[in-house]
């Protein structure tokens, strides 16, 4: 089945019954199908969102919560699915994506493994290319990732600013 008829068939159905297998998807080491569970996530997150905001928003804290190392976890899929969703809802980009930025934050909630660093950054582009409004003000933040030593993470931020013409 392809990704487009895939969606469709997601949207057929509840999004409180999509969601917690869309979590678990988010950790399977199949990039394959952790890109699709955040493409999904996206739209039935943005879908639960215009029925009910509040349900939206917990789904919101548990991708936050997921990315606090109290959690236990690492967090993996977690800002990937919440630039996403932001892109998705623009209600909840308004509430939420100074939260995603605070991510990329060193005097925020900083994410210091390189590979969530891949997935903000992803996250904070997927944001970028819908609202960029909401990420210029991010500019400064951004630009120490154009030094990184991973190169995967020195190209996200290169993107990030050819998205917001920098």
């Amino acid at each position: 089945m392809d990704m487009e008829r895939a969606l469709d068939a997601l949207d057929q159905m509840p999004p409180r019954r999509v969601i917690n297998p869309l979590f678990s998807i988010l950790y399977q080491g199949d990039d394959r199908l952790r890109w699709a569970a955040i493409t999904a996530m996206g739209r039935v997150v943005a879908r639960l969102a215009g029925e009910d905001r509040e349900a939206a928003r917990v789904i919101m804290r548990r991708l936050m919560w997921n990315l606090n190392d109290e959690s236990g976890g690492i967090g993996w899929g977690s800002p990937e699915a919440m630039g996403e969703i932001l892109a998705c809802h623009e209600g909840l980009a308004q509430e939420y994506a100074p939260i995603l930025l605070s991510y990329a934050r060193k005097d925020g909630n900083y994410l210091e493994l390189e590979m969530l660093q891949r997935g903000l950054l992803w996250g904070i582009a997927r944001l970028a290319q819908a609202r960029p409004r909401l990420v210029q003000g991010a500019v400064l933040h951004l630009i120490p990732y154009l030094e990184s030593q991973d190169p995967a993470v020195r190209g996200m931020a290169a993107h990030i600013m050819g998205l917001l013409e920098v």
